[in-house]
């Protein structure tokens, strides 16, 4: 846009302005070369030169002479060397030495001779003109004892995410054929803007907002495949892994690139690969662990708002991945920010997976407990509920007792929290309604969301947890809101072709539907999963369902029965 503007500096400046992004796109590359030019070059003179034109350069902006001094058809030569220059510092090669140095001279002719329009006496000085044929001596090539560069730079994470956004910033084509090539990133991306232009309440400091728990009822179902479930072929001669990679070939090339494997053969040899060969097809399947990794984005999301309500300037300028992964002497300070951020983190939020069978599974050695253990191990706030079946003598009789428990990870172990004696076995009515009731004790705060083992969530939309928790703060007529009804993503689409069905009906029975009835109608009467409940008002009035046994198709309706008849 600029090479070709005729226009005072103002009118361009009007353009540039018109779009936010754009602005603040310019700026923040402006800022970026000067950094990048202050880093690399070390050279007194070459110094010198450089603040110089820079000097230039902003006095004629303030003056609104810019375009009238400076040759604004070359801009695009300069970009294109910068480009090259920034993605010649991303690699830190040091065998291109040489090319910087090319790079920054080709640069300083195309800003001394092409650019320019009147010469400055201060770089005639220095044989740079845009008069001078020939210069003095070679710029930033430097001698044996004083370097006129430093290549490669210092590293630093700062540095790098710099560098990166940096190399973005100037790449970035605004073309509308430049979306991703996935539809499930596409999906996602679509609907999180789009749902940024609904109406729904301010979003109140991560200390302030109301905390929540996460329910998951779990029974016997699969946790993380097995080498021999992703390698075991059906009777049409098809394995898990077989099917995976032809329902999700770019995921498949992306995975293999990460691992650093050109072939199939290469993942199978080796057992750490393996091991990241089958969470990466459980994470495309139905399993607990898809499910615990997509409510843990709560927590990460929870330590991110507060990290920007917290941080200082140059924590923010160091940036998230600097502070959310200290040194080791840090993490032991209390009043570090990380451990804030950890604490914060910890009073807001809490996932309990109500593993129903765990302590048998334990007992028997089955895999089914390893795998509970090391997704409590990866994530250290997933805390995990289950029925303990314990014989205790009383008397001469030996009779069986029922505890509640409930579990969390420390070092590479579970480790008991509370354990509550159960007046009988709870098992009496429905297995998923009895699995949440035992567990529900164990949960806090204000709000409590319940989760199928079909469901799964995304970190950008566990972002807008703080603005949908406003709503019971909202008034929304004569009582309080004891329910609120969230919308529900079906991701088991492409299972198969029922499978498909069953997922495109869920935008009408659960979106379209539900709307109606709970507005204008008032009669929605299905509550469920991902619907997050007013827990202090139904944990006193008997739970969020009823377990009765072989009377009731759904368990979650009388959620509302006892709202609708006790409010």
């Amino acid at each position: 846009m600029a090479a070709q503007f005729r226009p005072r500096d103002s009118d361009l400046w009007k353009r540039i302005c018109a779009d936010e992004y754009m602005k603040c796109a310019v700026i923040e590359c402006y800022e970026s070369f000067k950094l990048v030019l202050n880093l690399v070059v070390v050279g007194e003179n070459e110094k010198r030169i450089i603040g110089i034109i820079i000097k230039e350069i902003e006095a004629n902006i303030a003056k609104n002479t810019f375009l009238a001094n400076f040759r604004m058809s070359a801009l695009p030569v300069l970009c294109k060397k910068f480009v090259e220059l920034v993605s010649t510092l991303k690699e830190r090669d040091a065998s291109k030495f040489d090319n910087v140095v090319l790079l920054l001279q080709d640069m300083l002719e195309v800003i001394t001779r092409d650019m320019m329009v009147n010469e400055i006496k201060e770089l005639a000085e220095f044989g740079h003109g845009n008069k001078d044929l020939v210069p003095r001596r070679q710029l930033f090539a430097g001698t044996g004892t004083k370097p006129a560069i430093v290549f490669p730079p210092p590293i630093s994470a700062q540095w790098e995410e710099q560098i990166k956004r940096l190399y973005l910033l100037l790449t970035v084509k605004e073309s509308a054929m430049d979306v991703p090539t996935n539809l499930e990133a596409r999906r996602r991306i679509s609907f999180f803007t789009n749902s940024l232009f609904m109406e729904m309440p301010r979003a109140p400091r991560v200390r302030k907002m109301l905390s929540f728990s996460v329910m998951t009822p779990y029974y016997s179902e699969e946790t993380v495949y097995s080498r021999n479930d992703l390698d075991l072929e059906n009777e049409d001669g098809v394995s898990i892994i077989f099917y995976l990679q032809k329902i999700f070939p770019d995921e498949w090339d992306n995975f293999m690139e990460r691992i650093d494997c050109k072939k199939e053969t290469e993942v199978w040899g080796n057992e750490e690969n393996v091991l990241q060969l089958r969470h990466w097809a459980s994470l495309r399947g139905q399993t607990l662990c898809r499910t615990v990794r997509g409510m843990m984005y709560y927590r990460k999301a929870l330590k991110l708002q507060a990290f920007l309500d917290m941080a200082s300037e140059s924590e923010i300028l160091e940036g998230y991945k600097a502070i959310a992964d200290p040194a080791e002497e840090e993490k032991k300070s209390q009043r570090s920010l990380s451990s804030q951020l950890e604490a914060i983190a910890d009073m807001k939020f809490t996932y309990v997976a109500t593993c129903q069978i765990y302590g048998n599974q334990k007992q028997s050695g089955d895999r089914h407990a390893t795998d509970i253990l090391n997704l409590m191990v990866h994530y250290p706030g997933l805390r995990v509920a289950y029925i303990d079946e314990v014989e205790e003598r009383d008397g001469e009789k030996v009779q069986k007792v029922f505890y509640s428990v409930l579990v969390k990870a420390l070092d590479n172990h579970d480790q008991e929290i509370y354990r509550i004696k159960l007046p009988g076995p709870a098992k009496l009515g429905e297995g998923k309604p009895e699995n949440q009731n035992h567990a529900i004790i164990f949960t806090r705060g204000e709000a409590l969301q319940t989760i199928d083992m079909n469901q799964d969530n995304y970190l950008e939309e566990a972002l807008k947890m703080r603005n949908l928790l406003e709503e019971f703060n909202e008034n929304h007529g004569i009582r309080p809101p004891t329910i609120l009804g969230v919308r529900e993503h079906i991701f088991t689409g492409s299972v198969s072709s029922l499978a498909w069905f069953m997922s495109n009906q869920e935008t009408s029975f659960v979106t379209i539907g539900q709307r109606v009835l709970a507005n204008p109608l008032k009669v929605r009467f299905h509550y469920g999963h991902p619907d997050v409940f007013d827990r202090i008002f139904h944990i006193t009035r008997g739970g969020i369902s009823k377990a009765s046994c072989g009377i009731n198709l759904s368990e979650d309706i009388f959620a509302v029965f006892q709202v609708s008849t006790q409010l």
